[in-house]
């Protein structure tokens, strides 16, 4: 989605997401209780899940991706986070949920991602999320980035998706995102506010250092796509 082409803003079941985000992470005395996603997988079931959902045309994608996990796997971090964000802005066309799915506000597996050929912003940054735990960089080192971002000049925003490589807890993200080609430090997107962050083993309020709850627990969504990738065989 080029930021020059503005899209239709939240949809009624993003906002109604986001609302409910806004009253989780301002809430207190939430439990942590710690899910993690195994950073590997069965080649096998997931080339039978591809063929059968996706054809012959899915199982070249998939093929491809295991080349670049092959290819990147001993790597330095730069070029890693470089060619996996390339690898999905390149295959991966902007479309919006509804055309793709029938629904206003779907997450997708890599899986699902690859074989469509197709996907919103949360499906670019959870198959870049996944891609990178496979390569072996530390899913605590990574976050998927939920924000208000502004379109061009103009003071129009809508919800997007980006994910954020952190050094550390503490220091400001490296964002690879679907709008922009090049990775660039969290301070030069000022186009992008952030709402609230996760991954497999926490939920942050904006730029918070504290996970606030289980993401498990709280994003049904999030969830749901863990779920499908271990029947796809992501394990």
């Amino acid at each position: 989605m080029p930021p020059s082409s503005p899209r239709r803003l939240v949809s009624p079941g993003r906002r109604r997401f986001l609302a409910g985000l806004g009253a989780l992470v301002l809430a207190t005395g939430l439990g942590l209780r710690t899910g993690r996603v195994a950073a590997n997988f069965d080649p096998s079931r997931l080339r039978q899940s591809m063929q059968r959902l996706y054809g012959q045309q899915g199982l070249a994608v998939l093929d491809a991706w295991f080349d670049l996990l092959e290819r990147m796997r001993s790597a330095p971090l730069q070029s890693q986070l470089r060619e996996v964000n390339d690898f999905f802005n390149r295959r991966v066309r902007w479309v919006d949920d509804i055309d793709v799915w029938g629904q206003e506000d779907f997450w997708a597996t890599p899986l699902e991602t690859m074989g469509r050929g197709q996907g919103d912003c949360e499906d670019y940054s959870i198959a870049k999320y996944i891609t990178l735990k496979q390569l072996g960089v530390p899913g605590s080192q990574l976050r998927m980035i939920y924000v208000r971002a502004r379109i061009g000049r103009s003071q129009i925003t809508q919800a997007h998706m980006v994910l954020g490589y952190y050094e550390t807890p503490a220091t400001e993200p490296l964002i690879l995102d679907n709008l922009v080609p090049s990775i660039t430090p969290g301070r030069q997107r000022t186009d992008l506010d952030p709402l609230f962050s996760f991954n497999s083993q926490g939920l942050w309020a904006g730029g918070g250092t504290e996970s606030r709850a289980d993401p498990l627990a709280r994003l049904s969504r999030w969830r749901s796509v863990i779920d499908r990738m271990r029947e796809q065989g992501f394990i």
